[in-house]
């Protein structure tokens, strides 16, 4: 039965859309026909819908999850001569927003949920720094409650990457409420995503709030009158319209990623060869990624080489995968002059080598992941 499945893909946003199909058309006719493509009422009226599912006052729409991160920063004052501590083990965005207002990233290993080291955090401080970015990798969170005290002690900003993880929730507060800012993102792929690119900042800082606004609409607060240097960084109507609707099955959509990361879990955590990812207690993750580590126990170890060709049996056998990420930031060439090298943050560089995140979407199949996980001990 499992060899007669079609050929199963990492992701599928095509399924989503078509179980949307009329209420997302109507919507968007209905704004083409309106004439406001730009900011307006159905914008506002999202960004009010995003502040309230996440329990914080403020809500600041922006083009995408880079914007927001940038955009935060610089709301934060933090420029040249600063440093930003975070992960090593993360999309480029991270740390290529912390370049671009200036200041140098200091990036840190992570622990065994993937998430940043928190042990090695406060090692990582020194007079220059002035924020910390955790990134909630996979749509796991990052262990707030540490994070927060030892930003507390240090007189940090916290700007939480929320990119992967909308919904997401650590002691049961809401990812992107904890920290001085949390940052979306809602690319396609997302468990929130658009048909196109966009992001939100989150804040209960009014201030905060303020010099967002400016700051993404050229930094005017009225037409042509410009306080400072701003950026072009607006979340368009159509966009606002689709991600009102798909806000409202968010957690049906998050709940089906929950129930298909236990089905992987139950018959991939005892196979060997295989880590499965790990959880912390008190984190309630929303799975944009279900991403194992494979090993080879004869070679005391993996190599991307071995991983790259279980990826490949996968792939003839009509699984797809991604390989998320296959070099860590401080090995990146754009940070050489960093001064990091191979071996100095061993736990992400491992990792690189390891991973593999398995299909991974809310409309995934029993029968689908029962094709993924035979596969997959046949490869290994």
């Amino acid at each position: 039965m499992i060899q007669s499945v079609n050929p199963v893909p990492a992701f599928d946003i095509k399924q989503q859309y078509a179980t949307l199909e009329a209420e997302v058309s109507a919507a968007v006719l209905e704004v083409l026909a309106s004439g406001r493509y730009i900011g307006g009422p159905l914008v506002e009226g999202f960004e009010k819908q995003f502040a309230a599912y996440h329990h914080v006052s403020e809500c600041i729409a922006c083009n995408s999850g880079t914007d927001a991160l940038f955009l935060s920063l610089r709301a934060l004052n933090i420029g040249a001569g600063d440093e930003v501590i975070t992960t090593t083990f993360t999309f480029i965005a991270t740390a290529e927003v912390i370049s671009a207002v200036g200041a140098k990233p200091v990036f840190v290993d992570i622990d065994d949920t993937f998430n940043i080291d928190l042990k090695q955090v406060e090692a990582a401080i020194t007079p220059q720094t002035k924020a910390i970015i955790p990134v909630h990798l996979f749509g796991q969170p990052v262990d707030m409650t540490a994070l927060m005290a030892i930003a507390q002690a240090h007189n940090l900003a916290v700007i939480e990457d929320c990119a992967q993880a909308t919904g997401a929730s650590w002691n049961n507060q809401k990812v992107g409420s904890i920290g001085h800012v949390g940052c979306f993102s809602f690319y396609p792929t997302k468990n929130l995503g658009g048909c196109g690119d966009g992001g939100a900042i989150t804040t209960n800082d009014p201030e905060i709030a303020s010099k967002l606004r400016v700051l993404r609409d050229h930094g005017s607060k009225v037409r042509y009158i410009h306080e400072e240097i701003g950026v072009n960084s607006r979340l368009d109507a159509i966009q606002a319209a689709i991600l009102e609707i798909k806000l409202r099955y968010l957690d049906n959509w998050n709940e089906s990623r929950k129930a298909i990361a236990a089905y992987y879990h139950q018959f991939l955590n005892q196979v060997p060869g295989i880590i499965v990812p790990q959880e912390l207690a008190g984190g309630a993750g929303v799975w944009n990624q279900y991403t194992i580590r494979v090993s080879n126990a004869e070679r005391n170890g993996a190599s991307a080489k071995y991983r790259d060709s279980v990826r490949q049996q996968l792939q003839e056998k009509g699984v797809s995968s991604m390989v998320y990420y296959p070099l860590p930031l401080h090995l990146q060439p754009i940070y050489q002059n960093l001064g990091y090298q191979p071996g100095s943050l061993p736990v992400a560089e491992q990792a690189c080598h390891e991973v593999i995140s398995l299909p991974m979407f809310p409309e995934l199949t029993q029968e689908q992941q029962d094709k993924v996980i035979y596969a997959l001990k046949d490869c290994l």
